[in-house]
């Protein structure tokens, strides 16, 4: 009979994506280093050996149905750690494992096999066949598996309609504007239906309209279908939208894993602190992390879920002139927050005193 704790593990929740000690090394004698070192030795000695670095000793899990946000600046190794999740540019060193399987590991036919049935790709250089129509690009990664016509034809154009391009089934890509044909690629990427979503810089070509326009589908594609994403990008405001875990980049190195809240009320470090300077914290803040310790109101006090960000809770403390109750997704009031509170917040007053996370944060 299992015991309690080999029960509990088995059942225990395998994350989306395992990433673990992953290196990205380039260099002309990178044979050298692999035939010498096993494991990965210091940064120094890859650099007298005439080797660079591009993802250094990266470790974080993703989870089931998680939006994960990696960004950073231009060279910070953040796109190449992408490639090196999906196998399109392997570690050097480190482990990638996707649902429990390590794809460093894995076969080349066993890789192609999850690219076109698990896995979707976006680009920033949308990278359409020009000689197809929308329809047929849609349609292309169901006619690589060997889908009937019927099948891949119905499913292209469901996502067709699901993206907003009803009408241009027929058009070629240069008949289509930017924004157009990036979103064909995000229907063609999500033909297959994919466990695991990729988009690497798609929107930042971009005028900024067309941006947040396309930001808006992403969140409403997934609001639908739930994907496992992965998004790169190097602007905050982006990452602060889309995510539900950021992770920081810089030089190779993850600086900083967490919530955008996380991020914007805790920097880990001054690096981390310039991205968070010019945000808007209304639109990060919840009432959860800038509420007092719960007390007694007056009748009628309006009531808010502690996960309203600031930017929304004005409104409503402002029309009731008092304070409000923060409660918890069991309606159990934990808290309290006043106007004054969520000025602080949009004023974007940030002193130790001012913004601080309550006790209640997590």
């Amino acid at each position: 009979m299992q015991s309690k704790s080999a029960t509990a593990e088995k059942t225990k929740r395998v994350p989306a994506l395992s990433i673990r000690n992953v290196w990205k090394i380039f260099g002309a004698n990178l044979p050298g280093l692999l035939g010498k070192y096993p494991s990965p030795p210091s940064v120094d000695t890859m650099t007298q050996m005439g080797l660079f670095a591009a993802v250094r000793d990266v470790s974080f899990d993703i989870e089931v149905g998680e939006t994960f946000v990696i960004m950073g600046l231009s060279g910070s190794g953040k796109s190449t750690l992408l490639r090196a999740i999906c196998q399109l540019a392997p570690p050097t060193y480190g482990s990638v494992e996707f649902r429990g399987e390590n794809l460093v590991t894995a076969s080349d036919d066993r890789l192609s096999e999850m690219r076109r049935h698990q896995m979707g790709m976006v680009f920033q250089n949308y990278a359409l066949l020009p000689h197809k129509t929308v329809l047929e690009n849609v349609a292309f990664p169901l006619e690589i598996q060997g889908a009937p016509q019927a099948i891949t034809a119905k499913r292209a154009q469901e996502l067709i309609k699901l993206v907003g391009l009803n009408g241009k089934e027929k058009a070629y890509p240069d008949e289509l504007s930017g924004g157009q044909q990036q979103r064909v690629g995000i229907a063609r990427s999500l033909a297959v239906d994919p466990e695991l979503w990729l988009l690497d810089e798609p929107f930042s070509a971009l005028d900024p309209l067309i941006r947040h326009e396309l930001q808006d589908e992403v969140l409403r594609l997934q609001k639908i279908m739930q994907k496992t994403v992965v998004f790169i990008t190097h602007d905050f405001d982006e990452a602060i939208r889309l995510a539900t875990r950021v992770a920081i980049m810089r030089d190779g190195e993850v600086m900083q894993i967490g919530t955008p809240e996380e991020i914007v009320l805790n920097p880990s470090n001054e690096y981390v602190a310039n991205f968070t300077r010019n945000v808007n914290r209304g639109r990060v803040v919840t009432v959860k992390s800038i509420m007092s310790p719960a007390r007694t109101l007056a009748a009628g006090a309006p009531t808010l879920p502690g996960t309203m960000l600031a930017a929304s809770a004005a409104g409503v403390v402002l029309q009731a002139r008092q304070d409000a109750v923060v409660v918890d997704e069991a309606k159990k009031p934990i808290g309290t927050v006043s106007m004054t509170e969520i000025v602080k917040v949009l004023a974007s007053i940030n002193s130790d005193h001012m913004i601080k996370p309550s006790e209640h944060f997590q």
